[in-house]
Parts: C-alpha cells; structure tokens; sequence
C-alpha cells in the first residue's frame, strides 16, 4: 500500500484513532470494503445482524426467516441468523466461514466479509481480510484481549489493511462502565503498537442491544466518539495510487468489435498510476517499449486513465502481447524476478513444504513455482519467528523463498497490494493452497532496466 504510516499510540481517548498519514485518499463517499474478526462467541455475527437491520438494510422475507427461524430455536429475534448462513453454523452456533454481505446507505456502499473466530480457521480470515480497506476486530469487555484478539490484529498489519476499529462489545454485561472499555482500549493499544497497526479507533458497543452501532448510545455518555456506522460512512478510503508508476496487468486481448481487420486492443484494469496517448510503455516481462496509440472503455476513448478504471489499450507497434503481460510507464517500472521472497498464509490441508511444485498466480499472469525454503514461521500468540521450520501447516503463516519457472514483474505487497500478491495454485487439482505477499527482501537486488 503506498500510503505513509504512523504506529498506534497507547495514549488515546476514548474513540480518537490514531492518525496515519495517509497520502492518496478517495472522497468518503464511494464503496468501503471491511471485515470482521473476533474471537467465538465474541459477537460478530449478532454485530453484522444489528447493523444491517438497524440500518434498515434487511429485506422484509430475510427479516421473517429470521424471525421464524428465531422462534424455532426458542430465541428472541436472533439477528446473528442473517450471517450465520450455513445449516452446519447454525447447528453447532458457530460461523465456519466467510459470509458476505452488501448494504448502502446515503452515504456509502459497504461490502462485509464476517470471518471466524475459531483459530482452525486463520485462513477464513486471510481471505476476508485480503481485500478489507477496514477490519472490525471485536473484543469481549469481559474478556479483553485474548490470543484470538493478537492473531486478528497481527493478520490486519501482515495485509496491511489501512484502518483498524476495535469494538469492544458486551458494555451491557460491564454496566457501561468507562473503566471496563479503558482496560480494554489500553490493553490493545499496546499490542497495536508493537505491531505497528497504522490506524486504531476504539468503540464501546453492545451488539445485542444496538448501542453505538448505528446510533449513538444514551447509555455510555462519557463515550464522545462516533457510532460505528458513522465510523465507517466517513473513514477515508485508500485508493490506488494514481502518482505512482503505471500498471495495467493484461487480462484479455480484443480482436472483435471493429471494422478495422487488424484490430488490437489490450484490456485490463489499471493498479496503480495513469496513462495517456502517447505515453511511452514498457511491454513486460519481454521489456518492449512502444507508445499508447488510444485508450477506450464502453463509453468511448479518453485522454487520461487512472487507477483503478477498467480500460482497453491499443499499442503504436505490432508486438506478441497477451494475458499475463503487464503495461507499465517506463519510470520506476515494476521488477523482473525469477525468485520470491514472501510471507505467506497456507491454505490448504497439505502442509506447503520445501520441493513442492504449484502454480504461482499473481496479477493477470500464471507461471510454475517450487518452494525452495522455508525461512521461518511466525507463532501468532507471541509474534516470535520460529526459524527454519521443515513445513508450514494449515493455516499457518511463515517466510517463503520461491523459485520461478518464467519472470515475473512484481511489486513489493506494501507499495502495491495488487501486484505484490500471489496465491499458490496445485497444478493437480487447482485447488488455491496459500496466499503469499511479496517482501522486499525480494528486491534487495536491483534489478537491471529493460
């Protein structure tokens, strides 16, 4: 992410964030993308059940099933039921897996991805966090900050999602005392600050009830901060970064569509930077250069593109492009490598092991990979590296070296989330077996200009 980051103080009031120093931001309105993580029982799923209904956003047959599936389990109306959508989840009363749901209000659209709490499941919460622009990591009051609370925030830095809201829940079961929230918020401050988490707001909720969810509640006025549905209406939203060096990953090559036979158009979405008619580009990894002859979408050409407009780009040359070619500005180009280093997350049941042969997925473009080491493994409850582990296991997260079969132009995960990332693919049964960020030791030889 190319945004400048501040560590989270331990100092804050009472629903203050800290500030991060976030460079390129869109307009508050626009589409928020965040996940939830807690640990079980911690109420995610009863959170994700009163914002929506609360914010009016739950169809009326939604609402009757839940109200009938309710009274079938002896309930009051149970609103955890709404992402709670597996038959499996509802009979054991926990949620399995990511559940996504879509809601707007006036403000804003919202995307949710409501992850697990069980530990067995770290890779549920990779995959709901991978794309999060904000994570809601929920903490029992009663309970505070528990190993589960330390993996959740650890996975928010390793992804680098941009804010953190911790939602300290149950205030009902703490009679709404200030002193039960402070020694939570100052508990978390501290782990936010060894890890570096760039953005920390504190909210005091009960789900259950609806206090400081969508409203803000009478019941806590020693609290001056915002709702959480206020929250996340205006938190900046970081966008791609349109003042950095270009790149459009090649998705799909057009040939149709024109009366000119010798059509040629290349289509992708843009990841970082603009480009314009006339620009010089690099062809990569073949390091071609050519020029941008025009630049088309449905509604017609246009003289400026930027991050993250979808668009069809014709070349001034003839040359072999084709999916998996990335357009990028000759300025500060993306990197040609034939070997990784990235912390990755494995995300099957086959342990990722040194030898093992998969396919490397990474923007538009697929090439073979073998694991050549493991460099080491991070234990979530205490942060420490375990060096040199023999494999990495289901839902484990460690260093990998990885060799390559082609070159590859690549970004380092931190200045590019799109093209800094991979997953890991088995060439048998393309099945996706990890996700993997790229690191910059990857770089630490600079690599030659095409």
């Amino acid at each position: 992410m190319a945004t400048d980051i501040m560590p989270a103080a331990a100092g804050n009031t009472a629903g203050e964030g800290t500030r991060a120093a976030v460079t390129r931001i869109a307009h508050p309105a626009g589409l928020l993308r965040f996940s939830t993580a807690g640990s079980v029982d911690d109420g995610k799923s009863t959170l994700i059940g009163r914002l929506l209904h609360d914010a009016r956003a739950i169809f009326d047959d939604q609402l009757a099933a839940i109200e009938s599936a309710s009274r079938r389990r002896g309930e009051t109306l149970n609103l955890a039921l709404l992402t709670d959508g597996l038959r499996a989840e509802r009979e054991q009363g926990i949620t399995i897996d990511v559940a996504y749901r879509y809601f707007a209000t006036p403000r804003r659209t919202f995307v949710i991805a409501d992850t697990p709490g069980h530990a067995q499941y770290t890779r549920n919460m990779v995959t709901g966090g991978s794309t999060a622009d904000l994570s809601i990591v929920l903490v029992d009051v009663r309970h505070g900050v528990v190993e589960q609370t330390r993996r959740h925030a650890a996975i928010a830095e390793l992804l680098r999602v941009p804010h953190v809201v911790v939602a300290i829940n149950k205030m009902d079961l703490a009679g709404f005392e200030e002193s039960a929230f402070e020694a939570v918020r100052t508990a978390f401050a501290q782990l936010a600050g060894g890890l570096g988490l760039s953005d920390v707001t504190y909210i005091p909720i009960s789900a259950l009830a609806g206090d400081n969810v969508v409203e803000r509640s009478t019941r806590m006025p020693w609290y001056h901060g915002p709702a959480l549905l206020e929250h996340l209406e205006t938190v900046p939203v970081a966008v791609a970064p349109t003042d950095a060096s270009a790149r459009l990953p090649v998705q799909w090559v057009i040939r149709t569509g024109s009366a000119d036979p010798d059509y040629r158009a290349y289509a992708g979405r843009i990841e970082a930077g603009e480009l314009h008619p006339g620009d010089e580009v690099l062809v990569l990894p073949a390091g071609r250069r050519t020029r941008i002859r025009s630049i088309e979408t449905a509604d017609g050409p246009l003289q400026r593109a930027a991050a993250p407009m979808s668009v069809s780009v014709r070349l001034t040359d003839e040359m072999d492009v084709g999916r998996g070619d990335t357009i990028a500005a000759v300025d500060s180009p993306p990197a040609i490598v034939t070997e990784l280093v990235a912390l990755a997350c494995c995300l099957s049941d086959e342990p990722l092991r040194p030898g093992s042969r998969y396919l490397l997925k990474s923007a538009s473009r697929t090439v073979p990979a073998v694991i050549t080491a493991v460099e080491h493994r991070l234990d979530i409850e205490t942060l420490a590296r375990q060096p040199s582990p023999p494999f990495l296991d289901t839902n484990e997260i460690g260093l990998l070296r990885v060799r390559l079969g082609a070159p590859l132009a690549v970004d380092a995960y931190r200045d590019n989330r799109a093209t800094g990332s991979f997953i890991l693919i088995h060439p048998a049964t393309n099945a996706t077996v990890a996700g993997g960020m790229i690191e910059p030791q990857t770089f630490s030889t600079e690599p030659e200009k095409p």
